[in-house]
């Protein structure tokens, strides 16, 4: 057997080892763990990941395994996260390419920093729980998203403390990831050594991304499983993936399900004829044989009602995001009929304010000019009673549909309404979905 091979089988056996213990620890990631194949791979000189296959180099192997074999366990469930985030598959939007490896560290290090996970764990250093505090109340949850617009965007950057974060933060080789390339800018021919197993070709890849995500789903349905007692373990992964999982939604679209078919007083030029209109025009002077018919049926909305959470626990951003979405909802004239039963509801543990609308002129004036009241805890049962009071005195009939604006911090109700409800959250910031009834929609903004 040749040496290569043995350091081949060698370092698959070191890999595997640390895969199990793993498994072992954190049996919900027993499925995409054993997705990554191994292979050596000396165009790296430590370890990385292609989505598909570990790449190592033996020597780096190692030396880690027999020095610091929890470092390994890291490192691995390090190229893991990258994977199930995606990471690997978004870098070619992120121009920089330094400050894009330097936001997926740092959200998968954070991730990993906050569970207490066996063969993971190990204390926080100083510096990097000021790291994550400072990061966490700018942006929320960390994302890599989020934190690499979070870096970009400062009015002055700090190259010497993002190069700081860097070495702090780095576990893996990037080198793998697919980026775009410069225009002009080819392969050099036998300047470097190629690596064993190419990589894949954009059709492959997208399969590859779209498994992944799959496997990011499953995992986030497995975790919604784990009992409370069980959330010290797993730390922040169930939250950045529910946000790297949540999908944007089109309200155009969304809003479509709550439509009904109704007669309005317009103009159909649908059932217009106009060979009839000039033949009369013709032979009777101003006279048209027959005009359009002054109604027509439509598919529109005639009555929605939208609760705004005030609570204490969003954030001011966060509301006045909630608010923007709901008079861009409301701006959409085409989506209603001219004559509506549309309701804003503001509140937190009780209605604090009910602002009606029966035109759908009204609704832009009030959209334009938007405050909130509120800012207590949060209890969503009072708008549901709310909206079963209006019911029994014979208002809202036609109502189809609740829009709830909400991070999902509080208490819900236990019973269905007779109208569709959908709670709907703000995909990059802090929100609780766990708790949401079986009945209700989750939408994500």
């Amino acid at each position: 057997m040749r040496q290569s091979e043995k350091l081949d089988i060698l370092g698959r056996r070191i890999l595997n080892a640390s895969r199990t213990e793993l498994v072992l620890a954190m049996r919900f990631l027993a499925a995409p763990l054993n997705a990554l194949d191994y292979v050596m791979d000396l165009t790296t000189t430590t370890v990385g990941s292609d989505a598909v296959y570990i790449r190592f180099n033996p020597d780096y192997l190692f030396h880690l395994y027999m020095e610091e074999p929890a470092r390994l366990n890291r490192t691995y469930f390090h190229m893991l996260l990258h994977c199930l985030f995606g990471h690997l598959f978004a870098s070619e939007r992120f121009a920089e390419e330094a400050l894009w490896n330097l936001s997926a560290d740092i959200a998968a290090e954070a991730v990993i920093d906050s569970m207490e996970t066996d063969g993971i764990r190990r204390i926080t250093s100083d510096y990097r729980e000021s790291v994550y505090e400072k990061l966490r109340a700018a942006v929320g949850v960390l994302t890599a998203e989020k934190l690499y617009h979070y870096f970009l965007e400062q009015p002055s950057r700090d190259l010497e403390e993002e190069e700081r974060m860097a070495r702090e933060f780095h576990a893996d080789d990037h080198g793998f990831w697919r980026r775009p390339r410069e225009e002009g800018e080819k392969e050099e021919d036998g300047q470097q050594e190629q690596p064993p197993l190419p990589v894949l070709p954009p059709a492959e890849l997208k399969l590859v991304e779209e498994q992944w995500k799959k496997d990011a789903a499953r995992v986030q349905s497995e975790l919604d499983l784990l009992s409370k007692e069980a959330s010290k373990e797993t730390g922040a992964l169930y939250w950045t993936l529910s946000l790297q999982n949540a999908k944007h939604t089109d309200f155009r679209k969304y809003l479509r399900r709550f439509a009904v078919v109704r007669e309005e007083a317009r103009p159909d030029p649908d059932t217009f004829d106009m060979g009839l209109y000039t033949y009369g025009l013709q032979h009777y002077g101003n006279l048209p044989l027959i005009e359009e018919l002054e109604i027509r049926e439509a598919k529109k909305i005639d009555a929605l009602v939208i609760a705004i959470d005030t609570s204490a626990s969003c954030a001011g951003a966060q509301v006045q995001r909630f608010l923007n979405e709901a008079a861009g909802i409301l701006k959409r004239q085409e989506s209603f009929f001219h004559r509506v039963d549309v309701r804003i509801i503001e509140c937190d543990d009780r209605v604090q304010r009910e602002l009606q609308f029966s035109d759908v002129k009204e609704i832009e004036r009030y959209a334009d000019a938007f405050t909130v009241q509120g800012g207590y805890g949060t209890d969503f049962r009072p708008v549901f009673a709310h909206l079963a009071e209006a019911r029994a005195r014979g208002e809202l009939k036609n109502l189809r549909a609740l829009l709830y604006f909400t991070d999902g911090y509080g208490t819900y109700p236990d019973t269905a309404p007779p109208y569709e409800t959908a709670f709907l959250f703000v995909r990059d910031a802090d929100h609780d979905e766990r708790n949401v009834p079986p009945w209700a929609l989750k939408v994500y903004m």
